[in-house]
């Protein structure tokens, strides 16, 4: 299942207020299997904690922001980074596919000369995996451990 694991993430909308969809492609069918995303969000963008927990009280999304509270209208340049799990939602269409969307904004950066744009990069996040199917587990656990697969005590996987 890790083996050929496809992770994508994409922005969607224009401006200072943007979605991103993140979708994860396991190697096989993974009925059983929970999927999340360990996402570490530069200083230029942000979760806004306010809309997150509106969506979560609506079942419209599930995540964790560390830390929990932020200050929404600090600039790039005083802002931290922050770290965001995100738990992805089983795809209707693809039995091995899972995706989630959260709503993301950027900061105001410090003026530039010559330019109106500022590049904010988004590292891949690491995908976490817990399946309760033994068969998947002997796969990634058949691996090299090059491929930083961590396996603790409750089945959960980590694909770096």
């Amino acid at each position: 299942a890790c083996r050929d694991t496809t992770v994508t993430q994409e922005l969607l909308k224009e401006g200072f207020h943007r979605d991103l969809l993140v979708k994860v492609e396991l190697g096989e069918d993974a009925g059983g299997c929970a999927v999340a995303a360990r996402m570490h969000l530069p200083p230029g963008i942000y979760v806004d904690p306010y809309e997150l927990a509106t969506l979560q009280q609506h079942n419209l999304t599930k995540a964790v922001l560390i830390p929990d509270v932020i200050d929404v209208e600090a600039p790039e340049y005083l802002a931290r980074a922050l770290l965001l799990l995100l738990f992805l939602e089983p795809d209707a269409s693809c039995s091995r596919c899972f995706r989630a969307a959260v709503p993301v904004h950027a900061r105001y950066h410090r003026p530039a000369e010559g330019t109106e744009e500022a590049l904010v990069v988004l590292e891949s996040p690491e995908v976490l995996l817990c399946c309760c199917h033994s068969e998947i587990l002997m796969d990634v656990l058949g691996q090299s451990r090059a491929r930083n697969v961590l396996v603790s005590e409750m089945e959960l996987l980590v694909v770096a």
